[in-house]
């Protein structure tokens, strides 16, 4: 029997996001999201969270199109000058940061920052990924689990699609069907570093190449297809309204497309829904660090 993690990213951007992950994990589909600590709407699901205790949270962190936790004065190589938010895109950061004007330092300092201002808020963390995956890169993975390792969070996102996964959902953009392959390279040195910090994570994330287009026949086509393992299936389920608009998401329709797809899922046999904590608990992670 497969196991799979139910993870909806994007706790706190909108009202109709929170209302989205409240509605699935209600109805016992979804036991894992991932929080951002200063979206328009973090407040709101903090109080959702310390309200729910059985929907286990991690923290969503994000280092590009966001604003940070710690004043820019202290993470300058992170922010854009013009606004004192992060950099606006996934471009523009990646560029920065392989050319080496990305200090890891700051990265780290921020990622305890995100961490210790949800947990200071009374949310007890299970895991961590990063928004836009940004730690498939090795530059940022090291100082995100430096920063998890010394918070006592034990579990951080697989971000990389295995092929099962891409050719369950055909239909999914033929562009980002390569970009994935190719970013599959990265994860030989992900796991290296991982297994070195001793953190739990999952043998795969799926749905990544069918996001925004996640509808129920590709749901579908995934869960019949799931093999023995620990899996993550990646969404991102809300509400299409005027906050999610102005959250300049390139993610509008979709989410309710998710919403719609997922509501079922309760009903897929042979497959256990678990969280984070459960694959930390099964890992036995706790008792190496």
């Amino acid at each position: 029997m497969g196991r799979l993690i139910v993870n909806a990213d994007d706790f706190g951007l909108t009202s109709g996001v929170n209302r989205a992950i409240f509605e699935l994990h209600s109805a016992g589909v979804l036991l894992s999201c991932t929080l951002m600590a200063r979206a328009p709407s973090s407040e709101e699901a903090i109080e959702l969270a310390r309200s729910t205790p059985t929907l286990r949270v991690g923290c969503h962190l994000v280092l590009v199109d966001g604003d940070p936790v710690l004043p820019p004065q202290y993470i300058p190589t992170l922010i854009d000058r013009r606004t004192g938010r992060f950099q606006p895109t996934l471009g523009t950061f990646l560029r920065r940061l392989f050319a080496g004007r990305i200090r890891p330092a700051e990265i780290e300092a921020e990622a305890a920052a995100q961490i210790h201002f949800l947990q200071n808020k009374g949310i007890s963390l299970t895991h961590i990924d990063t928004h836009k995956h940004l730690h498939m890169f090795s530059p940022v993975l090291w100082p995100v689990l430096r920063a998890a390792r010394a918070a006592r969070i034990h579990a951080i996102r697989n971000p990389f699609e295995p092929e099962w996964s891409l050719k369950a959902t055909p239909e999914a953009p033929r562009v980002r069907r390569g970009e994935v392959r190719l970013l599959r390279g990265l994860a030989p040195e992900f796991h290296r570093l991982v297994n070195q910090a001793g953190i739990a994570t999952t043998d795969g994330a799926i749905g990544v190449s069918a996001t925004g287009t996640l509808d129920r026949v590709n749901l579908t086509s995934l869960l019949r297809n799931l093999p023995e393992g620990v899996w993550e299936l990646v969404t991102h389920p809300g509400y299409n309204d005027a906050d999610l608009a102005r959250a300049r998401t390139r993610l509008l329709a979709s989410r309710e497309t998710e919403l719609n797809a997922l509501r079922g899922l309760q009903t897929v046999p042979n497959i256990e829904l678990i969280s984070f904590a459960d694959l930390v608990a099964q890992q036995g992670v706790n008792n190496r660090n």
